[in-house]
């Protein structure tokens, strides 16, 4: 189909565009993520694994600061980067498919435009460089497909390992791309020696994170299973379907269809059909195991390409072309109208007023209580605030009660926030039983002055001879179950913290 080989100048430029815009907006007023004050802590417990997530997150959250110190810039930097190296190679596989310039546009505005990108690539997060390592996975699978040389899978493997060490979402992809060569027969890449030396490579890189959770209880799997029993919100497959809908823009979602026409009926999309059933193959396991919505997200990169390709080829009559260009104004104009709802580009009550005249409504994908704010908003306020109420309840303690203090929080967005807003307050590391903070230990703490973030004062009386309310913690707008937190001073304790410890411990 393609006479020309175009130049990158579309996917540069559009690659740059976007790693401007989410470094532009990078500091919100908002403030700071619940899950980036996590992986800032795991930055500052550097090993080969945490509960819920690979290593990769911690090592990059180290560098981050150690380079450029912890501001909400720093932070999000790499993330931007993330992102708009994803933009290029989305761009790259459309061409690689035969799609030629208004091809990579469209594909290249769809991904940086789409909802479930603005909002994954504007925190620092493994979501970010997870969707990166599939679109570059994704790429070299187009490139192995489009000229038949097995010798691509050892990049593949290469891709893949990076890509289990940062989330093993990768997983899908593996097992897709696998059905999918059974299900279009492909029998000569099993029967190649490089398709097994690219998995040897794979499962190579990802043996530090497997042998992590083999002394440690295999943390994550009960992780996994306690979130989808417990946090995880139940979706039926129409909301999945509507939700993939929502996150990649209402006006971008015709062309997973067109994906489809392009893997399945176009013969120009017929080489690649293994990475349309890994499409199809991924969806429904995801389905069937209620992910979350976004877990879906990083397969948008087989979906977008392919297709803008077969929008490009079945628009090829002048007196289609117009279609074109008219389709992506409506794809950047939407984009932009979706974005705030994404990204916290706007004041809460501008937002609050801006979100109900699109007749939408905060959501969630958890079993959580929600304000006016969808929780990925929510989850960003009220931080420092919750430092600087327990920094004075801890200042009201003698000197000799602050020399061992310690602080107890529920969970690590509570604890995150201690470690990451205290030292500047004067208050020591927090402890919690919540994920691999727990994993972390308790600091030898003495238990004889103990101060608790929330918490069922009942069980903290089982533990503790001595409970007082010292304060109340309030925040307007944060999730609800952060507010009207009790700041508890326990002292006296009834167990030594060694013997109380291993009850505090929970995944989720």
């Amino acid at each position: 189909m393609q006479t020309d080989r175009p130049s990158l100048m579309i996917p540069t430029v559009l690659a740059v565009s976007t790693t401007l815009f989410h470094l532009l907006t990078a500091n919100d007023t908002y403030g700071i993520f619940r899950d980036e004050l996590y992986y800032v802590a795991n930055g500052q417990h550097l090993g080969f694994g945490y509960v819920d997530h690979p290593p990769l997150i911690g090592w990059i959250s180290w560098l981050t600061t150690s380079l450029f110190g912890d501001s909400l810039l720093s932070l999000r930097l790499f993330p931007a980067l993330a992102a708009g190296v994803t933009v290029l190679l989305v761009c790259l596989t459309a061409r690689q498919m035969g799609g030629g310039r208004s091809a990579q546009l469209l594909a290249g505005l769809a991904t940086a435009l789409a909802p479930v990108y603005v909002a994954t690539f504007g925190i620092l997060s493994m979501n970010a460089f997870d969707v990166m390592w599939w679109a570059a996975a994704v790429l070299i699978l187009t490139q192995l497909l489009r000229t038949g040389d097995p010798r691509w899978w050892i990049a593949f493997g290469l891709v893949a390992g990076i890509g289990l060490e940062t989330k093993i979402s990768m997983l899908f992809l593996g097992f897709g791309i696998v059905i999918g060569l059974v299900l279009t027969r492909d029998w000569k890449q099993f029967a190649s020696r490089w398709i097994w030396l690219g998995g040897a490579v794979a499962g190579l890189m990802f043996l530090p994170y497997l042998l992590w959770q083999a002394t440690h209880e295999w943390a994550t799997l009960e992780f996994m299973r306690r979130a989808a029993q417990f946090k995880n919100l139940p979706l039926s497959p129409l909301e999945f379907l509507t939700a993939q809908i929502m996150q990649m823009n209402p006006i971008v979602a015709p062309l997973a269809l067109a994906a489809l026409l392009f893997f399945f009926l176009l013969p120009q999309g017929q080489r690649y059909r293994a990475l349309g059933w890994a499409g199809v193959v991924i969806f429904v396991v995801m389905v069937l195991q209620r992910t979350k919505p976004y877990y879906y997200a990083p397969a948008l990169t087989v979906l977008l390409p392919a297709g803008s390709v077969a929008t490009e080829l079945l628009t090829r009559r002048p007196l289609l072309r117009w279609l074109r260009p008219a389709y992506m104004i409506a794809i950047v104009v939407t984009g932009l109208a979706l974005a705030p709802m994404a990204k916290p580009v706007l004041p809460v009550e501008t937002f609050v007023a801006y979100q109900a005249a699109l007749g939408l409504g905060p959501s969630t994908d958890e079993r959580k209580e929600l304000g006016r704010l969808s929780q990925f908003f929510a989850d960003r306020i009220g931080w420092p605030e919750l430092a600087e109420t327990v920094a004075r309840v801890y200042s009201d303690l003698s000197p000799e009660e602050q020399a061992e203090a310690c602080i107890f929080a529920q969970n690590y967005g509570q604890a995150g926030a201690i470690d990451f807003f205290g030292p500047e307050l004067g208050l020591p590391a927090a402890i919690s039983g919540h994920n691999s903070y727990w994993w972390w230990g308790h600091h030898d703490c003495s238990g004889r002055a103990v101060i608790i973030i929330g918490g069922d004062p009942e069980d903290h009386r089982r533990t503790f001879a001595s409970v007082e309310r010292a304060t109340t913690y309030t925040c307007q707008d944060c999730m609800p179950y952060e507010n009207d937190k009790p700041i508890w001073v326990c002292r006296e304790p009834r167990i030594a913290i060694d013997e109380a410890w291993p009850r505090v411990r929970h995944y989720d």
